[in-house]
């Protein structure tokens, strides 16, 4: 299986505080990689610095065999942040129409990504209605839907169900499964839920800036002897 993301000794401050300690890191192609820490633990600073929206202090970031940054890349990463980032005086259509030409698709295409990507997150109906107007949870839906438009490579989702009800939540992660499996996608998720935890193929798990242990779900709970990751977390002194 080859190892689609690599970090390599990668560290990130802000002003005097380490963020990120020397960090190593691999992912492997068309698996679900899930980053699992308490709000804080440098989650979403790792993401955005493989993703290259941020740059490392030290150490080296490999993603699809290229240095990371790379303007390449952006077209083989579908990347939805935690904060949405909407053109709310626009419709979630034109919001979709607005990314669908910036990779360059075809008006057919256009057409046909955005009814996928709308489906998927179940936003079909709502698409015509400005997005000032939609709830928090419909945005996240939509900020999904956007990550998911251009059929990247790899998708890194921060925290992609916040605020979403529960049978969306599990049509969501229905999808992503099918992504990996049919699509051969490769999944970068963040997390702090459990439940979402046990779903993905590998997880590191972090803590302060590092990550203090890694593996399948079945080795982090054979290894610590624990029933659930909430066991998991308190064995190893993950929450605070």
């Amino acid at each position: 299986m080859a190892n689609v993301i690599h970090l390599q000794n990668v560290s990130k401050r802000f002003k005097k505080k380490h963020v990120i300690k020397p960090t190593n890191l691999v992912v492997e192609e068309s698996k679900i990689f899930g980053l699992l820490g308490p709000s804080g633990c440098g989650k979403t600073t790792l993401i955005k610095m493989i993703v290259g929206m941020l740059k490392a202090d030290k150490g080296d970031i490999t993603v699809l065999n290229k240095k990371v940054p790379e303007a390449s890349l952006l077209k083989e990463i579908g990347y939805m942040a935690q904060s949405d980032a909407l053109y709310t005086e626009l419709t979630g259509e034109q919001n979709l129409e607005f990314f669908a030409k910036l990779f360059g698709f075809t008006n057919s295409e256009r057409k046909e990504r955005i009814q996928y990507a709308a489906n998927i997150v179940q936003l079909t109906q709502d698409l015509k209605v400005p997005v000032s107007s939609y709830s928090g949870g419909m945005k996240r839906r939509l900020s999904l839907a956007i990550a998911l438009i251009q059929n990247p490579k790899i998708l890194i989702l921060d925290e992609p169900t916040v605020g979403i009800d529960p049978l969306l939540k599990k049509s969501i992660w229905q999808e992503l499964e099918r992504l990996k499996d049919e699509e051969q996608k490769t999944i970068v998720i963040t997390t702090h839920v459990m439940d979402e935890a046990e779903k993905c193929d590998r997880l590191a798990m972090m803590r302060d800036g590092s990550i203090i242990a890694s593996g399948t779900p079945k080795e982090l709970k054979t290894q610590y002897q624990a029933q659930n990751f909430d066991d998991v977390f308190l064995k190893i002194g993950g929450v605070q």
